[in-house]
């Protein structure tokens, strides 16, 4: 073997990847940063779903206010099968609702009876 084929050859070997103390601090809290942040995203996801399934309750649909209506009537008519004082509760809990006041043409987020 040449000397020039000998030492590409060496070269070749000892040039793998290297990570200083640094960078392999960097590398795992990368890593870590991930990983949190899948987790706080699925998480996100299943609160509506916990929320919904302790009532029996499905995915949640839309509605739009009308003259008249109130969360009472509008949980009525969505679950009249389940306690009212539950479905709307929920309602408020999708909607972010600090109240029970509605505004007529207000986007309401209702669980879908099951």
């Amino acid at each position: 073997m040449s000397a020039p084929t000998a030492a590409r050859n060496a070269a070749a070997v000892t040039t793998g990847l290297r990570l200083t103390r640094r960078g392999r601090a960097l590398l795992v809290l990368v890593v870590a940063a991930v990983l949190l942040t899948a987790f706080s995203l699925g998480r996100t996801g299943s609160q509506a779903a916990d929320v919904l399934g302790a009532a029996g309750l499905a995915a949640p649909t839309s509605t739009t206010v009308q003259p008249g209506d109130s969360l009472w009537t509008v949980a009525q008519r969505i679950a009249p099968q389940h306690d009212t004082r539950q479905v709307v509760a929920q309602i408020q809990r999708l909607n972010d609702l600090d109240s029970a006041t509605l505004q007529v043409g207000q986007l309401l987020l209702l669980p879908t009876s099951v």
